[in-house]
């Protein structure tokens, strides 16, 4: 039996939230990150309630990622450490990324995208476009992460940045957009936000530039 369209032109889900029915919660583990196993069912596409089956969740709280790039020289600031999840690789567990963050109680999406730039990158921002919020692995994860292209400015390409107190070890590089996207064909930056943000620009850098440049005046 066919359910939906044969051509998808336009997406919205056939369920919401109140067709999930949560029974039972259970902390598994809480150190760095946190674990739930979840007791759950939900309906299904052919009618009725799926046997309720239990599933454990990663729970690491919503992140904020910000590409900085200045629309003057063309130029994007992209950050390389070490990412212990990338152990696995044969070839190197150190990834060449955007400027991302956790979103502390309380804090908005732009001073975690400011603080984190001059945490990470030291440089500053200073007008944020929203591109995307997406779940990176809904399957297993309850993470969200918004993103953002910051206005760089005041960079410092060749430095070492980070906390100490978090035992981060961060060299900042700047490369020009066309280049960061030679990168991206070549596969060398392998991590899905990285990724989503230089297509993101790759398609609306023009635009952009071109709405900064007209609210400024220019």
């Amino acid at each position: 039996m066919v359910y939906g369209a044969a051509i998808l032109t336009a997406y919205r889900p056939r369920f919401g939230a109140e067709d999930v029915e949560v029974t039972d919660r259970e902390a598994s583990f809480n150190g760095f990150f946190a674990v739930e196993t979840l007791s759950l069912r939900h309906r299904l596409f052919e009618g009725g309630w799926s046997q309720r089956f239990r599933r454990e969740l990663f729970q690491r709280g919503d992140a904020v990622g910000v590409l900085p790039w200045d629309p003057v020289s063309d130029e994007v600031v992209l950050i390389e450490q070490f990412r212990v999840g990338a152990i696995r690789d044969n070839d190197s567990p150190w990834m060449l990324e955007l400027v991302a963050g956790i979103v502390e109680m309380g804090e908005s999406d732009a001073l975690v995208a400011h603080r984190e730039a001059e945490e990470e990158a030291g440089c500053r921002v200073n007008r944020l476009e929203p591109i995307a919020t997406f779940y990176p692995s809904a399957g297993a994860c309850s993470e969200q992460i918004r993103l953002f292209i910051g206005e760089a400015t005041a960079t410092r390409p060749g430095t070492v940045q980070g906390l100490e107190s978090e035992h981060e070890d961060i060299l900042v590089h700047q490369m020009p957009r066309d280049a960061a996207l030679t990168m991206l064909d070549r596969n060398e930056i392998n991590n899905g936000h990285t990724l989503i943000a230089l297509q993101w620009l790759a398609r609306h850098g023009d635009r952009l530039k071109a709405k900064w440049a007209s609210a400024s005046g220019v």
